[in-house]
């Protein structure tokens, strides 16, 4: 099992800032999940997160484990805060990545795929990026 890192300072269901991200990531010993729509995963994403819509973080909370430090992050910060928030009351250790994605990438610091981009979230967007792809 994975043990907790430490987030000392920083309350469950708090923000982390792209740097304090970057150092656990570093280590591993993190699971770092992005709750944003499919067309924004597909167009870049951290480096060793998973996808969970955070719709669908319900029906997966039996897959998370529970001894582990968990990172959200969406675009801007507003859907994986909450989403910690919930999974904090739970009894996890979850915390927001501060700023989201946006501000991960405003840093320089590397997506998947290596040409991928920050994605606009919304159903247009969602519709606007499939028309881009079959282009």
């Amino acid at each position: 099992m994975g043990e907790r890192i430490d987030t000392e300072g920083t309350e469950h269901g708090g923000e982390l800032e792209p740097e304090e991200l970057a150092e656990m990531l570093e280590g591993g010993d993190v699971d770092l999940i992005d709750v944003r729509r499919p067309h924004e995963w597909e167009a870049g994403r951290v480096p060793g997160a998973r996808h969970i819509e955070v719709n669908d973080l319900p029906a997966e909370v039996e897959e998370l484990d529970r001894e582990r430090t968990i990172v959200l992050y969406c675009r801007s910060g507003s859907r994986s805060q909450l989403a910690a928030e919930a999974l904090g009351a739970g009894g996890f250790d979850a915390h927001a990545l501060a700023g989201g994605i946006s501000a991960w990438a405003a840093q320089g610091r590397p997506l998947e795929p290596e040409e991928g981009y920050v994605a606009e979230s919304g159903e247009a967007a969602a519709v606007i990026e499939a028309r881009r792809r079959n282009t």
